[in-house]
C-alpha cells in the first residue's frame, strides 16, 4: 500500500522548477524535454574539460561551456546495476535491494513497483525511450518496456558478459540485441553500438519534435571490451579507448546539433554523467579516475566521483563549474522539481551554482556494505575492504589482478586532500563523532551488513 501511494504521490510532481531561472512556468507552457547521456565506466578524467590527453572531447566540452559542470558529483555505487537504479528511481541502490552487476538470466531486476524517471513523465505525457544498456533486468518482466519507456533497443546487460570474455571464455550465453522485446540478434558487431543507439536517438527526437519527451542513451561504453566505428579506430593518440569517448562525444554532438536544428535547444535539459569511475585494471583500456583514489568496484573517491555536465540554454547559466556536492541520486528530484526518494531538487544549485547545496551529507555503500559518510568536506571511512591494484593495469583487453586491501576508521579532509591519502582523524575527533552519527542514521534505515544490522526501509528487490 505504501509503495502505491508513492506512486501516486510521484506522479503528481513534475509542474515545474524545471521552468526555473528566476520566473514561473506558465500553466499552458509545454513541459520541457529531458536528454540523459549515461555513459558506462567513465572516469573523472576522461573528458577533455576534465584533463584527458591524448584525445579531444569537443562537443561535451562546448556543453560544459554552455552549461554547469559539477567537480563533486556522484555515482550511488561504483557498480553497473546498482548505479542505474539509483539513478532511475532517485534512492540508494539498497532501498530498492538492486546491488552489484545483474548477470544474463538473473531471476531479480528492479521492482515494478519503483517509479522510474521514465513512468514519471510518462505520466505527465511525455514520450519515452532507451537506447543503449538497461542492466536492471533481463526477463521480460523486468525490461524497459514494463518500467516506462515506450520505446527500446539496445543491451539488456554488459556487454562483456557474452562467450568471449576475457576471463571466462564460454562462461556467459550469447550476447542478445533486443529491440522492444525482441531478441533481433546475438553477439552483434559492437562496433555498430554507439552509432545505432546514435541513429535511434536522433529519429526519436525528431518523431516527437512536436511533444515532450524523455530520451535516456546509456552507452554500452567505454566499459570494455571497447569497440570503436569505422570512422573513429584509429583515430586519436590515446589508441582504442581514446577512439571510442571520441565516438561518444561525436554522439553527443548529433544529439546537439539535432536539438538545434529543430528549434528545441530552449526547450530542453540535456545531462551527461557516468554510471562509476574507470575499471583500471584493463590498463591500457581503462580511463582515468584524475586525481582521485582508486576506482570502479571502490566507494573512494575514483570509483563515484563523476564527470557530470547539465545544459539548458536560457535557463541554466552558461559556463559554470559547481563544487557542491550532488549525485545521480538527485536527478528524478530535479527532474520531478521536488525532493523524491533519497534525492534532492538541484535546481536552486544549477540557477546558482555558487550557492548552497541541498544535499548536505551523502553515504557511500558497497552493496549492503556502509563503507564511508560525507558531509561538507569531510568524508568518513569506516574499517572495510577494498580492492585495489598491485601494480600497473593490463593490456590489449587483458585485465591484471587485484589485490585485496584494508583500510580502518579514516577521516580525510576532500577540499584539502581529494585523493584521499592523508587520515586526520585524530587531529579532529568532533568530526568524526558528527559523522559517526550520521552514519547511525543511515544503518537504522538502510542497514549495514559489516555490522550485521538491518534496515528498516529497504524495500524488495523484483522476482520472478
Amino acid at each position: 500500500m505504501l509503495r502505491k501511494q508513492r506512486r501516486r504521490f510521484l506522479n503528481t510532481l513534475l509542474p515545474l522548477a524545471l521552468a526555473a531561472c528566476g520566473s514561473p512556468q506558465a500553466a499552458s507552457e509545454r513541459p520541457p524535454n529531458v536528454v540523459l547521456v549515461f555513459a558506462d565506466d567513465l572516469g573523472y578524467g576522461d573528458l577533455g574539460c576534465t584533463g584527458a590527453k591524448g584525445y579531444a572531447t569537443p562537443h561535451l566540452d562546448r556543453m560544459a561551456a554552455e552549461g554547469v559542470r559539477f567537480t563533486s558529483f556522484y555515482a550511488a555505487q561504483a557498480v553497473c546495476s546498482a548505479s542505474r537504479a539509483a539513478l532511475l528511481t532517485g534512492c540508494y541502490p539498497n532501498r530498492v535491494s538492486v546491488l552489484g552487476a545483474l548477470g544474463p538470466g538473473s531471476k531479480t531486476g528492479l521492482h515494478l513497483d519503483e517509479v522510474t524517471i521514465a513512468e514519471l513523465l510518462k505520466g505527465r505525457g511525455y514520450a519515452t525511450a532507451i537506447f543503449g544498456k538497461w542492466h536492471l533486468g533481463d526477463h521480460p518482466t523486468f525490461l524497459p518496456t514494463r518500467q516506462g519507456f515506450d520505446e527500446y533497443y539496445g543491451l539488456p546487460y554488459s556487454n562483456d558478459m557474452w562467450p568471449f570474455h576475457p576471463e571466462r571464455p564460454g562462461g556467459f550465453p550469447p550476447l542478445p540485441l533486443i529491440d522492444q522485446e525482441k531478441v533481433v540478434e546475438t553477439n552483434p558487431d559492437q562496433t555498430r553500438l554507439t552509432r545505432e543507439y546514435t541513429d535511434r536517438a536522433v529519429r526519436f527526437i525528431e518523431k516527437n519534435r512536436e511533444r515532450p519527451f524523455f530520451l535516456y542513451v546509456p552507452h554500452s561504453m567505454p566499459h570494455v571490451p571497447l569497440f570503436a566505428g569505422p570512422d573513429f579506430k584509429g583515430r586519436t593518440e590515446r589508441g582504442l579507448f581514446g577512439d571510442v569517448i571520441a565516438e561518444i562525444d561525436h554522439s553527443v554532438g548529433r544529439i546537439l546539433e539535432t536539438l538545434r536544428r529543430l528549434g528545441l535547444d530552449d526547450r530542453t535539459l540535456v545531462v551527461f554523467t557516468s554510471d562509476n569511475g574507470p575499471w583500471l585494471s584493463y590498463g591500457d583500456q581503462a580511463g582515468s579516475a584524475g586525481p582521485y583514489r582508486e576506482g570502479k568496484g571502490t566507494m573512494f573517491e575514483g570509483g563515484v566521483r563523476v564527470p557530470t555536465i547539465f545544459r539548458w540554454p536560457g535557463r541554466i547559466p552558461a559556463g559554470k563549474v559547481c563544487s557542491r556536492m550532488a549525485g545521480t541520486i538527485d536527478i528524478l528530484s530535479t527532474v520531478a522539481g521536488s525532493p523524491a526518494g533519497d534525492g534532492k531538487n538541484l535546481w536552486p544549485l544549477l540557477t546558482n551554482p555558487d550557492g548552497p547545496s541541498p544535499r548536505d551529507e551523502y553515504y557511500f555503500y558497497w552493496g549492503n556494505e556502509l563503507h564511508a559518510v560525507r558531509q561538507g568536506p569531510w568524508k568518513l571511512h569506516f574499517p572495510h575492504a577494498y580492492r585495489s591494484l598491485d601494480g600497473p593495469g593490463g593490456t590489449g583487453g587483458k585485465p591484471s589482478r587485484y589485490v585485496q586491501r584494508q583500510i580502518g576508521l579514516a577521516l580525510y579532509n576532500l577540499e584539502q586532500d581529494p585523493a584521499e591519502a592523508t587520515d586526520v582523524a585524530g587531529a579532529h575527533p568532533d568530526v568524526v563523532e558528527r559523522l559517526k552519527a550520521l552514519a547511525e542514521r543511515a544503518r537504522d534505515d538502510l542497514g549495514d551488513s559489516l555490522q550485521k544490522r538491518a534496515g528498516r526501509n529497504v524495500r524488495p528487490c523484483g522476482r520472478v
